[in-house]
């Protein structure tokens, strides 16, 4: 069996990770060094939301511009930014139309390895997640953090691959929160969305959002989790966060070898039930 082509002859395969570019007019040509980056050291890279400032298709079609020397298959998931002008279908079609994997509760593999996406959604953490109790509108709110774990879920059962990486603007624990305000921890994250991503026992969590959170975090199930918000890099002087791993020999039929991409939709699926008390 041909084994994929990847920047490595002992077949590893590099994840280069970074959320919150916040791209806005004023932004065009910044982007220059990450790109080299990318294509130095990357076999993929994943964008985790607040890919624009205030949500505009203008901005989008910008960023795809400044990302159009990039080498290496990109996928992505918007953030709470690029909803904001009621055009985040239009900026899903203009990223589609410009070859980038979007994720919204979608599944791709890119050289065999899986990744699974969504936004997320608020929330808070533990015992002190808002519960769907009183008002419609708590009730409404609840229940979009467990439809956005819901769709994870999906996408990550979708998936048949040995090494899978969830994707998500949103934070899933609060240990990568740490360094932000306690008091705006529910509006970073939910820890609604950390169940389904240990249960469908995923490799790894990027995620972004969190400006001056920290940046890595191990949870209590041995799960890494990674905070990739595009400030939080730059204090250490670094534009994107580089993740590798070995890949498994495909010998068995896994795969062809092609290194080429495939998308997966989710297939019907019910969260644990133990999410929607």
């Amino acid at each position: 069996m041909e084994e994929a082509t990847t920047r490595d002859s002992a077949r590893t395969f590099t994840v280069a990770a970074v959320g919150d570019l916040h791209y806005s007019d004023e932004s065009r040509g910044s982007l220059s060094e990450l790109v080299r980056t990318v294509n130095r050291e990357a076999d993929v890279l994943a964008l985790l939301g607040d890919l624009t400032t205030h949500g505009r298709v203008r901005q989008v079609e910008q960023l795809v511009e400044d990302l159009a020397p990039v080498e290496v298959p990109i996928v992505c998931v918007l953030g709470n930014h690029d909803h904001e002008a009621g055009e985040a279908k239009e900026i899903t079609r203009t990223l589609c139309d410009a070859g980038v994997h979007v994720l919204d509760g979608d599944s791709v593999v890119i050289e065999g390895v899986g990744f699974a996406g969504t936004k997320g959604f608020a929330g808070g953490f533990g015992r002190g997640a808002l519960a769907p109790f009183g008002e419609d509108l708590i009730k409404e709110f609840v229940q979009h953090a467990l439809d956005e774990a819901l769709k994870l879920e999906n996408a990550l059962r979708a998936l048949n691959t040995p090494v899978r990486v969830a994707l998500l603007h949103y934070a899933p624990t609060a240990e990568t929160l740490v360094g932000e305000p306690e008091i705006i921890y529910p509006f970073l994250g939910s820890s609604r969305l950390l169940q389904p991503i240990e249960t469908m026992e995923a490799d790894v969590v990027f995620h972004g959002h969190a400006h001056h959170g920290t940046r890595h975090a191990v949870t209590a199930a041995g799960l890494p989790v990674y905070n990739v918000a595009l400030p939080l890099l730059r204090e250490d002087d670094e534009w994107v966060h580089l993740w590798t791993i070995p890949l498994p020999d495909r010998r068995g039929g896994e795969d062809d070898g092609s290194g080429e991409t495939e998308a997966v939709g989710p297939e019907g699926s019910v969260i644990d039930e133990e999410l929607h008390r």
